[in-house]
């Protein structure tokens, strides 16, 4: 809002141009209307049209981002529908690219077992 400082200041320079009121009423009111409009520039208003504008683009804005934000949420839905459930082992690239099992490479221990469980 207007700060109460402002307005000390507008009704003080309206008082002495009406301390005046000797002069002829047309000059009185021109320096009533230099003063107000003098104030209302320095609180650099908006006009209506220019408001309007704005509360338009605002609300395009508002729906916009609330229909991608729905989007994003059924994006993140489906990604958590496609993920595997724990334990469940997803196929390696390779493995299906190649028709190799999925099993990971044997390491000397391992080799030495079936070594021996084999004869």
């Amino acid at each position: 809002m207007v700060s109460q400082d402002r307005i000390s200041r507008l009704a003080q320079q309206i008082g002495e141009r009406l301390q005046g009121a000797s002069q002829a009423p047309e000059e009185v009111q021109k320096g009533i209307q230099q003063v107000v409009r003098g104030a209302f520039d320095r609180l650099e208003l908006v006009s209506r049209e220019d408001f309007d504008i704005l509360m338009d683009v605002l609300q395009r804005t508002r729906a916009r981002v609330e229909a991608l934000e729905q989007q994003v949420a059924a994006l993140e839905e489906a990604l958590e529908a496609s993920r595997p459930v724990a334990g469940e082992a997803l196929p390696s690239a390779d493995a299906e690219r190649t028709g190799a099992s999925a099993e990971p490479p044997s390491t000397p221990e391992a080799d030495a077992g079936r070594d021996e469980a084999g004869r």
